[in-house]
């Protein structure tokens, strides 16, 4: 992976946290303080399509498949920092959403970040299994 795929990875992770806390700070209530039924709907579609977005910026960067969990890990972490320094001053960053919603955003996120690692984990470790069968 080049150096400036890796720049741009954090920088994407970075504006792409920013850009969703900002949408969760507008609209979060409607998400995480309204029915079930909502809360689980975005539960499942947010993780689905925040993974792809991501999955198809590391295939518009053409990035080897054994290099997709590091990849995926610059992506991530800005925004899993970020979200750590959120969640622990939820009332004050988040004052459109009760304190009590800290929680399901937080789980919500997890999700998120899981999928997507957990994506790039196994195209790695696929990568990495056909390359070690070639060398036998």
């Amino acid at each position: 992976m080049k150096i400036h795929d890796k720049v741009l990875f954090l920088v994407f992770g970075l504006l792409f946290w920013i850009v969703g806390t900002l949408w969760y700070e507008e609209r979060g209530s409607l998400v995480f303080e309204t029915t079930s039924l909502r809360y689980w709907i975005n539960f499942i579609l947010t993780p689905i399509v925040t993974a792809a977005v991501c999955v198809a910026i590391l295939r518009w960067r053409h990035i080897p498949a054994p290099e997709w969990a590091s990849a995926a890990l610059l992506i991530a972490l800005p925004g899993m920092l970020g979200e750590a320094i959120l969640l622990s001053n939820f009332a004050l960053l988040m004052p459109r959403m009760q304190p009590s919603s800290a929680g399901r955003y937080g789980a919500f996120l997890f999700g998120a970040y899981a999928l997507f690692l957990a994506i790039a984990e196994f195209v790695t470790l696929q990568a990495s299994s056909g390359i070690a069968h070639e060398l036998r």
